[in-house]
């Protein structure tokens, strides 16, 4: 029996807030193609599950009330956009090496509606975004997130407040390894681009009279494509190993 329904409900409330938050920017959860009910279903399965376990944290923070309620909500919902931005900043970053990747190899075609946002982007990048996320859900990322939801409460406990030099410090380090990571990635196709047009270039100077740009584009387009087809599967093991030390270690 609840021998407290309206501490429960408000204990409840205040756990929704920080998952919710996180589910909100979380990658393939904040997709426009989810639909908002299955986000919000989403985060308040979460939050009842994961009650019990936070019951013991939770419950005594949110006996207060009133005003004092009301601002631990708002601190709640800011940690929660914080923890779901850290994996969305690593997400963003690959979806970035992935426009480089394809202007390095001349993949630019026209850009086409995004399968996770609602920007258009390439082609490629679709293709490398996608599978990567899907790489994700298949190792269980999100299991991560919600174990670094819980732990969260051990170094961000309820209502303790919201430090935004140490939320600025946590995305700025994810960025700032989340980019050394996609470089490391798509350094080989960036270098093939660069000997490749550099090559190219001293071509056009020996020979200036010859459109040396359209016929080499069918030539750089398939080496790209080839380096891709046969290093993807590296590729991704590399990002999916070096997703969870950027997720679980910058904090």
């Amino acid at each position: 029996m609840i021998t407290d329904p309206e501490g429960t409900i408000l204990a409840l409330f205040a756990a929704f807030c920080r998952i919710g938050g996180c589910i909100m920017v979380l990658p393939g959860f904040s997709s426009f193609r989810v639909p908002v009910q299955i986000r919000l279903f989403v985060a308040v399965a979460i939050s009842m599950a994961l009650l019990p376990v936070l019951w013991d944290t939770l419950y005594p923070s949110v006996q207060a009330g009133g005003r004092v309620y009301i601002a631990l909500v708002g601190v709640e919902l800011l940690i929660g956009v914080t923890l779901g931005l850290i994996a969305r900043y690593i997400v963003l970053a690959l979806q970035f090496a992935g426009t480089g990747m394809s202007m390095a190899i001349g993949f630019n075609a026209a850009p086409g509606g995004g399968l996770l946002e609602m920007e258009q982007e390439g082609h490629l990048t679709s293709l490398i975004s996608f599978t990567a996320l899907l790489l994700l859900f298949l190792t269980d990322f999100h299991h991560l997130v919600i174990s670094a939801l819980v732990r969260s409460y051990d170094f961000m406990p309820l209502g303790s407040g919201f430090d935004p030099q140490m939320a600025l410090m946590t995305l700025t380090d994810t960025l700032a390894g989340a980019f050394l990571l996609v470089l490391r990635l798509a350094s080989p196709f960036l270098a093939y681009g660069l000997v490749f047009n550099l090559a190219i270039g001293m071509v056009n100077k020996l020979a200036p009279q010859i459109p040396v740009y359209f016929i080499s584009i069918p030539f750089i387009l398939f080496g790209g494509l080839l380096l891709l087809f046969f290093g993807s599967q590296e590729f991704f093991k590399q990002f999916i190993d070096g997703f969870e030390p950027l997720y679980m270690g910058l904090r």
